[in-house]
């Protein structure tokens, strides 16, 4: 029972470091020009702080599975869309809108349902350096075509985001069963050296690219990368590590009403951000702009005080 409740309180904090770094990384975007490069975003003591709390985050999750099951530690870990989405709005100094928590809770209902159904206990079969590359190199360009220019760029950048963070996960099994199983090799390799380059080259891609999805909001690029991180991981899982669904193939039914009321929950949050960002206020000088040349028009003396452009400009409109 101890071990247990130290897995929970563990997952619990590990979920709070997330939710703290989803909305820092957020609140950079906000301030970061869609020109700005990637030097120039971490040169910025924001964005370090991002990465800290993920770190600390990451840390906390895997010390809690040393204390409690997968299937109990990986759906914790959804709680991070449940405090994030209240944060962000606090950060943005308004409150959570109804249509927000029922994409919330429809995310977190549908990712629930899919653990459920992809839940099983810890593997103990590690990657082949062949499938380490294969994993990488499919991962790339998955990534390579979700970042492609087109519509939704925040959605697709946050489910490369969540892909590369879920395949790191993956890989990590591999690393961690290497240094406390010693029965699957020697623990320098050019396998291992391979799977720990991947996971850290991932690792950082994830936390980019997420950086990327949020210029378009928190809370449906969050749930996309929370969504799609433990599919990754499971996918990865179940094709080369000899993972299984939970209760054979019936247990499809319950991972496609899962995904049905994920994608609903991702669709509402989407609406819920476009809500929040209001009317385009770009539209308001161009209304004003006409103001001005009327009062010029109207005063003869400032008319002696235009340059030649303005002047003509003010001729053709009078009809001399």
């Amino acid at each position: 029972m101890n071990a247990t409740l130290t897995a929970v309180a563990l997952s619990l904090v590990s979920a709070a470091a997330y939710a703290l770094a989803a909305v820092a990384q957020a609140r950079l975007a906000g301030r970061t020009e869609p020109s700005d490069g990637v030097l120039r975003m971490l040169g910025r003591g924001a964005w370090w702080s991002a990465v800290g709390l993920n770190a600390g985050g990451a840390l906390l999750h895997v010390v809690a599975l040393k204390y409690g099951p997968l299937t109990l530690v990986q759906p914790l870990g959804a709680l991070t869309l449940v405090a994030a989405v209240p944060l962000g709005a606090r950060s943005a100094g308004r409150r959570v809108t109804r249509t927000e928590w029922r994409g919330t809770v429809l995310t977190l209902l549908g990712l629930g349902a899919l653990l459920l159904a992809a839940g099983g206990g810890a593997a103990h079969q590690t990657l082949t350096l062949p499938e380490a590359l294969g994993v990488g190199g499919a991962t790339m360009a998955i990534v390579a075509v979700l970042g492609r220019p087109g519509t939704r760029p925040g959605l697709r950048h946050a489910t490369a985001a969540g892909i590369t963070s879920g395949v790191a996960s993956a890989l990590t099994q591999t690393l961690t069963v290497a240094v406390t199983d010693h029965t699957t090799g020697p623990l320098i390799s050019w396998r291992l050296v391979t799977v720990a380059l991947f996971v850290s080259v991932f690792a950082m891609g994830g936390l980019l690219l997420a950086q990327i999805a949020f210029r378009g909001g928190l809370g449906a690029p969050l749930a996309v990368v929370t969504l799609a991180n433990p599919v990754a991981a499971a996918a990865v899982g179940m094709a080369l590590l000899g993972e299984r669904l939970q209760g054979g193939a019936i247990s499809l039914i319950p991972a496609l009403l899962g995904t049905t009321a994920a994608v609903r929950g991702v669709i509402l949050l989407s609406r819920a951000t476009a809500e929040a960002a209001g009317p385009n206020p770009s539209a308001a000088p161009s209304q004003a702009a006409p103001t001005p040349s009327r009062v010029i028009i109207g005063s003869p003396r400032a008319l002696d005080r235009q340059p030649l452009g303005a002047e003509a400009m003010t001729s053709s409109v009078g009809g001399g």
